[in-house]
């Protein structure tokens, strides 16, 4: 006997009917020449649903699921019936820009369920999350350690709560806002995804957790960014803002496509980070003296050099400050800008709208400005500009990409600058690189190794009297604990060096000079080197022997 369920039959045959449906709306989208997209997935934002009412919504067949300032996603079954024309005109008249998708019934049904929520759900600003001070407050009463993060985030992965991505957001980037995180790590593997934060310039492990919330949080954080849904194949960078109530942390994100889906990195700038005064920054008295000597004049030029994250920012805007006073004009030019610095004007580099460096810094000139700040100087044309500059009366700032100070001169001859001239519009060139300082609670003192004894003071020999330490042979080493996140350090400083250009410089620049010459030329000046500030570290417990070899080659 053949039995029948009229239950599966029929959910078999509307399976069928959706995914005839789906097929459907795909091929009348690349006809209409618009993007297809699927909703099932998306979290569907409420205050882009609210622009349109639901009766609204349903007679028209389409649902507003995504918004970012006045630019508003808006999914449709089909583009030219009048209720469609209708809606969407009274959002052009309020002033939005419209981008249009196709999508399915079964995708809009799924987001005129969120409807219910409107009613109860209070109105948030477009691109920003809204975080409350004690919001914060709560997060860092409970999450003291990287430990703390793991059952706040386990919890919200396994709620069944319609708005537990949202929620999910905001607790990762409370985590890292609450821990001091510099940047959040979404990496998808092929069965998991892994979630990292950057603390005091280490990545560390926090959890792992399921693909189908990952696809989730990667269209909430993109819809928050203000980047495209259906772009998966394309780098996507876009930025949002963190609301504190009393502040805001801006955060940039960067999607890369991957093997296993996009890798999201959020960078975290708080302008707490970067509020750190010239003294504090870990110079060593002899190159802080000459930095201030050298800021104080009306021109000249300052350039810092150094990788990615070493902190050069920090240095730019604690020259900014320090000598920010009513009576002076500052402009910078940056790409882009990274903290708002209050009475200081900051131009962002526009390379669309041909805005480069070079061309901005020409603007800049114009507007009689003291100071001047060059994010970077990447090439001939920017070099020339703020080179002659320097030369003209203005005082510059900007960075260069070379490993230590004394590459900067061959640099910039490289870059086709005049070395008669270069070192007099130079005063000082920096290099730098940030360092974990231990942990004042838990570090440990141990002897120094022999070995070690007879390779520091060979390394601080050329530096004269008063620059050498009292203790030759006590190092501290990291132990771990709750202070620190187990780690044995807590925070970073800078470690430094620089070159004035002197006589001796002058001469030897002229002469097309390897580093280790212009190196040799600058050791009467007598301030220390990376390696020698590094050193000088150690032996004043500021950091650990195997931390300044992570980051400087001692040899």
């Amino acid at each position: 006997m053949v039995t029948f369920d009229d239950e599966k039959e029929k959910r078999e045959l509307a399976d069928v009917r959706e995914s005839e449906e789906e097929d459907l709306i795909q091929f009348l989208a690349e006809k209409h020449g618009l993007p297809y997209i699927n909703l099932i997935p998306l979290s569907i934002e409420n205050d882009a649903l609210r622009l349109v009412t639901e009766a609204e919504a349903r007679a028209a067949k389409l649902a507003p699921f995504a918004i970012n300032g006045k630019k508003v996603g808006v999914a449709m079954f089909t583009p030219n019936t009048p209720a469609v024309q209708a809606a969407l005109h009274k959002l052009t008249v309020a002033g939005y820009a419209v981008e249009l998708y196709l999508t399915s019934t079964k995708s809009l049904e799924k987001a005129w369920g969120h409807y219910t929520e409107i009613s109860h759900a209070t109105l948030s600003h477009a691109g920003t999350v809204d975080m409350s001070v004690n919001a914060i407050k709560e997060a860092a009463v409970n999450i003291k350690h990287l430990a703390d993060v793991i059952p706040q985030i386990e919890t919200v992965v396994a709620s069944k709560e319609q708005n537990r991505i949202s929620r999910l957001v905001e607790t990762i980037l409370g985590a890292a806002i609450a821990l001091d995180a510099s940047d959040i790590h979404i990496e998808p593997e092929e069965t998991f995804v892994q979630l990292r934060l950057r603390l005091d310039g280490i990545l560390q492990e926090v959890i792992k957790f399921d693909r189908a919330t990952y696809t989730l949080m990667n269209s909430r954080i993109k819809i928050l960014s203000g980047l495209k849904l259906n772009l998966r194949e394309e780098a996507q960078d876009g930025r949002f803002s963190v609301d504190l109530g009393d502040s805001a942390i801006e955060i940039r994100t960067s999607l890369l496509p991957g093997a296993y889906g996009e890798s999201i990195v959020l960078r975290l700038l708080d302008p707490k980070s970067i509020s750190v005064p010239l003294e504090s920054l870990g110079m060593h008295p002899l190159l802080l003296a000459a930095v201030e000597k050298e800021i104080a004049k009306p021109n000249g030029m300052l350039l810092t050099t150094g990788p990615t994250g070493s902190g050069k920012t920090t240095t730019l805007y604690a020259f900014l400050r320090k000598i920010h006073v009513p009576g002076v004009k500052i402009i910078t030019i940056e790409d882009p800008i990274e903290y708002h610095l209050s009475g200081i004007v900051q131009t962002q580099v526009e390379v669309k709208k041909n805005y480069t460096f070079a061309s901005g810094l020409r603007s800049v000139l114009r507007q009689d400005p003291d100071v001047i700040m060059v994010g970077e100087i990447r090439d001939s044309e920017t070099a020339e500009v703020a080179i002659n500059a320097s030369l003209t009366g203005h005082l510059v700032f900007s960075t260069l990409h070379t490993n230590n100070a004394a590459g900067t001169f061959p640099r910039l001859i490289d870059l086709g600058v005049n070395a008669k001239t270069m070192t007099s519009a130079i005063t000082l060139a920096m290099a730098q690189r940030l360092v974990r300082k231990l942990c004042a609670v838990c570090k440990k003192e141990s002897p120094l190794p022999a070995e070690e004894v007879s390779r520091f003071e060979k390394i601080l020999a050329s530096l004269p009297a008063d620059a050498q330490p009292t203790n030759k042979t006590v190092m501290w080493t990291p132990v771990g604990c709750d202070k620190c996140n187990k780690t044995g350090y807590k925070g970073r400083t800078g470690v430094y060096e620089a070159i004035r250009a002197d006589e001796a410089i002058e001469k030897v620049v002229r002469e097309n000079p390897s580093e280790r010459e212009i190196e040799d030329a600058a050791r009467p000046q007598g301030i220390p080197n990376m390696t020698q500030d590094g050193i000088l570290k150690i032996l004043s417990g500021v950091t650990s022997l195997e931390e300044l070899e992570r980051v400087i080659n001692l040899e």
